[in-house]
C-alpha cells in the first residue's frame, strides 16, 4: 500500500464542505501540495497528520487509519506549522526538544544523548539553556524542526514551514526538510520553487484535487494558471 491513500475523502467543518471526495495515492518520498488560499491544502495536510477527522471516505497514512490508529500515527508522523510559537511548549530549548521524547522508552542518559545530537544537527547546540521564546524567528523554526525530527519520524507534514522566514533561514529550513534521513515529506507551500524540489506534487482547488504528478509538471501548470 502507498504511504498516503485517500479514497472519496470528504471533510466538513461546520457548515462548510472543505474537501470533496478526494482520491489520492501517493508514494513519492517528497510531495508538495499547492493551491490558492482557501483551497483546502492545510485541511488535507491535517487529515494526513491525524489532526482533522474525515467526514466521509477513508484515509490510510503509512498503512494506518488516522482515527483508529491515532496513537501509532502520532508516534510515526511529525507535524511542522508556519508559526513555531504554536509548537514551543517548554521554557528552554533543550527542554522543548526533550518534551518530544516524553512517550519514548529510554533512559535519562539516552534521552540526553538524543537531544544533544538533535540540537547539534540543527545548529542549536550552544542554545540549549536559552529561553525558547527569546529565540529569533529563524531559530524558533529550527527548534520546531528539531523537536519534530528528534523522534525519527517516518513522515513529516510541513504546512508553510518557511512562510515567515527570511531567505537565508528559509533555505536552511528547507534543506533540513529535504535531507534524506529516511523520512517522507508532505509539504504545503506557496513557494513554487520550493514545491518544485519535491518528487511529486498535488494541486488542490476548491477542495478537490485537480492535478497530481511529477512536481515540475504540476507546479508549472499551476504557475501558468496564475499568469506567472
Amino acid at each position: 500500500m502507498s504511504a498516503i491513500r485517500l479514497e472519496r475523502l470528504g471533510v466538513r467543518l461546520g457548515d462548510v464542505e472543505v474537501l470533496h471526495e478526494l482520491d489520492l495515492d501517493l508514494d513519492a518520498r517528497t510531495v508538495a501540495v499547492v493551491g490558492d488560499n482557501g483551497s483546502g491544502k492545510s485541511t488535507l495536510a491535517r487529515v494526513v497528520g491525524g489532526l482533522v477527522a474525515p467526514s466521509s471516505g477513508t484515509a490510510r497514512v503509512l498503512r494506518l487509519d488516522p482515527l483508529r490508529d491515532a496513537a501509532e500515527l502520532r508516534r510515526r508522523v511529525a507535524i511542522v506549522f508556519s508559526n513555531p510559537d504554536a509548537q514551543i511548549i517548554m521554557p528552554t530549548v533543550a527542554e522543548d526538544v526533550a518534551f518530544s521524547l516524553r512517550g519514548e522508552r529510554m533512559s535519562r542518559a539516552e534521552r540526553a544523548d538524543r537531544v544533544a545530537a538533535a540540537l547539534a544537527r540543527f545548529g542549536l547546540a550552544d542554545l540549549g539553556d536559552r529561553s525558547a521564546h527569546d529565540l529569533s524567528g529563524g531559530q524558533k523554526q529550527l527548534l520546531a524542526l528539531c523537536g519534530a525530527f528528534v523522534r525519527g519520524p517516518e513522515l513529516v507534514v510541513a504546512d508553510e514551514p518557511t512562510a515567515y522566514l527570511d531567505g537565508r533561514n528559509a533555505r536552511i529550513v528547507a534543506d533540513h526538510l529535504f535531507a534524506d534521513t529516511g523520512h517522507r515529506l508532505l509539504l504545503v507551500t506557496h513557494d513554487l520553487a520550493l514545491a518544485e524540489r519535491c518528487d511529486a506534487a498535488v494541486h488542490v482547488a476548491g477542495g478537490r484535487v485537480v492535478a497530481v504528478g511529477e512536481a515540475r509538471d504540476v507546479v508549472q501548470s499551476y504557475a501558468t494558471s496564475l499568469g506567472c
